[in-house]
């Protein structure tokens, strides 16, 4: 009889323990709940029931890393959100570019503040001495301090201008490519020959940081000055050595810059066409005729492919199927290896070169006419 009176008083304790047990937990939570409310503002509407419970315990355990820098020392560096990009994209970026430490930390704050939803895309000046949310409330800021430019290689000046007019300086297309082609005296004296007619092939390829007060011209000066101080002297011995001029030499690489598509072939193209222009042999390069082209209004490019035969008939000092020697200009602004390709060609016998058949991007090279028409895919 006794055993059986303890009995139920076991269970009573039992379930009286478990009881004080949850209302604890449950108080612990409220808590939990109201601390992270009152440092990252309230939950957003959109939150499953699974993110409700789990997101506000995440905050508060790693609420110190959300408020604290991933390197306190660390320099700023342009960082873009494309258009459609998804948060979790984004996040994993921030992370590897060394901007936050933990991507899924900040993914999982995004959406329980329901700002995943507001981040525009853009191009933004970050540093990780930044907190992370100090980074969210960049994202957020419409208008950035600075704009980044972004110039590709193989981009003839016009692509360079719309990339110019779509950033947040207040420059158009249409004013950054008629001073392009129509430089000034002043803007001239930031390259090492002022004689350029074109800035067309000195637009370096690479992404500008540019303060968003910048008129054109300072935007010119830093682009040709990042030019002028990516010519070695390796370079412009390169050059003398294969009896160029800087600008003879740019022009060179912007064709390269267009023939190639794997840049260890570009010492190859460079001989190539080193080779015709020793032999007093027309260079015969499609990209050229494409300049010569311009803009095709039914593929909106500035860049016909395929080329119709008819097209290389065009009438054109850029012409090269029809014209000796290089054309007057370069034709779109090459990259480094382009440049060094041209400085640094590859010693062979070819005068011929087509696009290989696999796919690749590849090219077949030849030596005589007939090898070069046995290398045209079937």
């Amino acid at each position: 009889m006794a055993n059986q009176r303890r009995k139920p008083v076991f269970l009573l304790s039992i379930l009286t323990i478990l009881l004080v047990a949850c209302v604890g937990l449950v108080v612990s939570y409220l808590w939990i709940n109201s601390e992270v409310t009152a440092q990252f503002g309230e939950p957003s509407s959109n939150l499953s029931l699974t993110q409700r419970v789990v997101y506000p315990l995440e905050l508060f355990i790693n609420r110190e890393a959300l408020v604290s820098p991933a390197d306190p020392i660390g320099e700023e560096q342009p960082f873009v959100i494309g258009q459609g990009e998804s948060i979790s994209l984004v996040c994993i970026r921030l992370e590897e570019a060394g901007l936050i430490h933990d991507a899924e930390l900040f993914r999982i704050y995004l959406v329980y503040s329901g700002l995943d939803r507001q981040l525009q895309s853009g191009q933004y000046l970050l540093s990780s001495a930044m907190t992370p949310i100090q980074i969210v409330a960049e994202f957020l800021n419409p208008i950035p301090r600075d704009a980044v430019i972004s110039i590709l290689p193989g981009w003839r000046i016009e692509e360079v201008a719309v990339n110019v007019a779509s950033s947040s300086l207040e420059i158009t297309a249409e004013t950054f490519t008629y001073l392009a082609y129509n430089p000034t005296a002043d803007m001239l004296a930031f390259l090492p020959e002022t004689d350029v007619v074109s800035l067309e092939g000195f637009l370096y390829p690479g992404s500008y940081i540019i303060p968003r007060e910048a008129n054109l011209e300072t935007i010119f000066e830093v682009i040709l000055t990042e030019f002028s101080e990516n010519l070695d002297q390796s370079l412009l011995d390169g050059f003398s050595r294969q009896g160029l001029s800087i600008t003879d030499a740019v022009a060179l690489a912007s064709i390269i810059e267009k023939e190639a598509v794997v840049d260890e072939e570009k010492p190859l193209i460079a001989s190539v066409l080193f080779n015709r222009l020793a032999e007093g042999i027309r260079l015969e390069t499609d990209p050229t005729v494409q300049y010569a082209l311009g803009f095709q209004e039914e593929t909106g490019s500035w860049w016909k492919a395929p080329l119709a035969t008819a097209d290389l008939s065009v009438e054109s000092p850029y012409n090269t199927y029809q014209v000796f020697g290089l054309p007057p200009t370069p034709i779109a602004n090459p990259d480094s290896s382009s440049l060094r390709a041209v400085a640094f060609p590859a010693e062979t016998p070819y005068f011929f070169f087509r696009a290989a058949c696999d796919g690749s991007g590849r090219h077949n090279f030849a030596i005589t006419y007939q090898e070069h028409l046995d290398n045209a895919c079937e």
